[in-house]
């Protein structure tokens, strides 16, 4: 189960940048202050949780079935907004919730801050609390604005780095709902320690191919624009 938690943790914060890098960089680094603010306003409570507490929680099928409700509707908006944003680019009258819709962020990120805070609080036992929240905060703070610049950077084409955001929502929402299926499994699951090599044998195939595609796709586009050039040329 915290391995499916740890993959929904990670799509959820992808999802959140990606839909940060549709805003403008100062309007990321004010999202960005808020979050390090919500760390800071929450680490009395982070500090007062256990690691029972977390472990019950994972196993309650029905904190998780209420989660997945939440991540259900959360990704619902995050499709919402796209077929609203392709509709837009396509000529057709913006509506007025859309413009609701392109100012909400993934509200999903405060509990997620939440529990990277308490995981990271249980990591480090022999430090002060507040300095580590602090710390995490002051991270937050200056990562979040850099990475969605990183994403812009990397998808500079809003209509990709748009159905990546719908792609990594349906993740998301798919994920969602396997939770809810791992706390009713009727075997005894084995515990085996967290095989990392394969994790990042994985995660580097992943980035391999994901790179492959996005260079193929700009070469397809220089190709194309030069042969629509010698077309124009050789007309004239």
């Amino acid at each position: 189960m915290e391995l499916v938690i740890s993959i929904l943790i990670l799509f959820i914060l992808v999802n959140c940048l990606l839909k940060l890098s549709f805003w403008k960089g100062w309007q990321a680094a004010l999202f960005g202050l808020i979050c390090g603010i919500f760390i800071t306003a929450t680490y009395p409570v982070a500090i007062l949780q256990s690691k029972t507490q977390l472990a019950d929680y994972l196993q309650n099928t029905v904190a998780l079935q209420n989660m997945a409700v939440i991540i259900t509707l959360e990704a619902v908006v995050c499709f919402a907004y796209c077929v609203a944003v392709l509709r837009g680019w396509f000529g057709q009258q913006e509506k007025w919730w859309v413009k609701s819709l392109k100012w909400y962020p993934t509200l999903l990120i405060f509990p997620v801050l939440f529990y990277l805070q308490t995981e990271l609080i249980f990591s480090f036992p022999g430090i002060s609390f507040s300095i580590l929240s602090y710390v995490f905060a002051i991270g937050v703070v200056v990562m979040i604005p850099l990475l969605c610049y990183f994403f812009r950077y990397l998808l500079p084409e809003k209509e990709l780095r748009l159905e990546v955001h719908f792609l990594v929502s349906l993740f998301v929402c798919i994920i969602g709902l396997l939770t809810t299926v791992n706390g009713n499994v009727t075997y005894q699951a084995v515990k085996e320690p967290t095989n990392w090599k394969a994790l990042a044998f994985a995660f580097g195939l992943f980035l391999i191919f994901f790179l492959l595609g996005m260079g193929w796709n700009k070469l397809k586009w220089v190709l194309l624009q030069k042969r629509g050039t010698r077309k124009t040329t050789s007309r004239k």
